[in-house]
C-alpha cells in the first residue's frame, strides 16, 4: 500500500513512524515536504522518540514535487488549518483514480456538512474554505474523516516526540461502514493504533472540538496549561459558557454531545499540566488554527440562528492577540 504524508510534523510523523515500523514491507511511505523538513527526511529518514524513550527511524521517500510521489493509495493530510489552502493543489496533483485522503486535522473541516443531514446539509463554511478552492481540489467523496487522540510534538524538522495516546477514529463523510474504511482500520490496528470505525464521524469531530475549542484559545491568550485554566473559577466558568453554546449548536445539527461541561472538565484534568497545540504554536510564532476551531462554530451558530456571545468574545480576543503578534 502506497501512503503519502502531507504534513510530516507532529501528527503526520507519528502516523507514518508507527506504520513504517510495524508494517514494514506492507507499505511504501512517502512524504511531500519542503525546506528543513525535506532535508531532514532525506538525510535521516523519519525519526520518532517513542513513549518508552526509544528513538526509531523509518525510511521514507521525500520530495517537494507531487509528480515524484503521484497516485498513492492513501494520502494523509496532517497540516495545520492555515496551511491547508496552500497545499490543497498539491494534494490534488497526487490523486489517482482510487486515492483516498485521510484528513487528520483539528476543528471543523471543509467537508463537514457533506452527508450530514439537518439544517446545514451541503453548507460551505466561509470561515474554513471561503473560495471553495479546498473542496474543489479535494472532493468530499475522496475523504476519510478522522479524529486523533494522541499527544505529539515536533522538536525539530523530521523528528517527532510521541507523548501519549494511540487513538484513531475513522469514518466516511456520508456515514455508514464502507469497506474501504473497515479495511483501513484493520490495517492500522496491525500497526498498533487503537483504530475504530465511526458510522457518523462528524459527531466524533464535534465532540473533540467541544473540548479543545476552549482550551486552545485560552491557553494561547494566557500562556497557561490546561490544569491552571481549570483551576481558576472565573476562567472555568467562561469555558463552561462557551461549551454550552457549542453543545446547543451540536444538538441542532445532529451532533449532540452526551456529556456536561463539568464531566468534560474532569476528563481534561486527567491530562495534568498539558500544553495545547495552539499554545505551542504561539510559542513557536506559527499561525493559529482559529478558523476551524472557533470561527466555524460561530458561523454555524449564525446559520441556524443561535447566538454565541461567549464564543464571539473568545474568538475576538484571540484573533486580536494573533494579529498584534503577527500569527495570522
Amino acid at each position: 500500500m502506497k501512503i503519502c504524508i502531507v504534513g510530516a510534523g507532529a501528527i503526520g510523523g507519528w502516523f507514518a513512524a508507527h506504520v513504517g515500523q510495524q508494517l514494514g514491507a506492507e507499505v511504501q511511505l512517502s512524504a511531500l515536504a519542503r525546506g528543513a523538513t525535506l532535508a531532514a527526511l532525506r538525510q535521516h529518514g523519519l525519526r520518532m522518540d517513542t513513549v518508552a524513550g526509544e528513538r526509531i527511524s523509518v525510511p521514507i521517500l521525500a520530495s517537494d514535487k507531487p509528480q515524484d510521489l503521484a497516485q498513492p493509495d492513501l494520502i494523509v493530510v496532517a497540516v495545520k488549518g492555515p496551511a491547508l489552502a496552500a497545499v490543497a493543489p498539491n494534494v490534488k496533483a497526487l490523486l489517482g483514480p482510487q486515492t483516498r485522503v485521510l484528513v487528520a486535522m483539528n476543528g471543523v473541516p471543509w467537508w463537514f456538512f457533506n452527508g450530514l443531514q439537518g439544517p446545514c446539509l451541503g453548507l460551505q463554511l466561509q470561515s474554513v474554505d471561503p473560495e471553495g478552492a479546498i473542496a474543489a481540489a479535494i472532493p468530499a467523496e475522496r475523504v476519510i474523516g478522522s479524529v486523533v487522540h494522541a499527544s505529539c510534538s515536533s522538536p525539530e524538522p523530521g523528528l517527532v516526540k510521541h507523548v501519549m495516546g494511540m487513538g484513531l477514529i475513522l469514518g466516511d463523510p456520508a456515514g455508514g461502514r464502507p469497506a474501504h474504511i473497515t479495511e483501513l482500520v484493520a490495517l492500522l490496528g496491525r500497526a498498533g493504533f487503537n483504530a475504530t470505525v465511526s458510522e457518523r464521524i462528524q459527531k466524533d469531530i464535534w465532540y473533540k472540538l467541544w473540548g479543545n475549542m476552549t482550551m486552545n484559545p485560552i491557553s494561547a491568550l494566557t500562556g497557561a496549561t490546561c490544569d491552571r485554566i481549570l483551576d481558576d473559577d472565573l476562567v472555568r466558568g467562561f469555558v463552561t459558557a462557551v461549551m454550552l453554546e457549542a453543545s446547543a449548536i451540536g444538538a441542532a445539527i445532529g451532533c449532540a454531545v452526551d456529556q456536561t461541561p463539568q464531566e468534560r472538565h474532569a476528563v481534561t484534568r486527567k491530562l495534568g499540566a498539558f500544553k495545547t497545540s495552539m499554545l505551542q504554536d504561539v510559542e513557536a510564532s506559527r499561525p493559529l488554527e482559529l478558523n476551524a476551531l472557533v470561527a466555524s462554530v460561530r458561523e454555524i451558530g449564525q446559520q441556524i440562528g443561535l447566538a454565541t456571545p461567549y464564543t464571539d468574545a473568545m474568538l475576538g480576543l484571540t484573533r486580536l492577540m494573533a494579529q498584534t503578534r503577527g500569527l495570522v
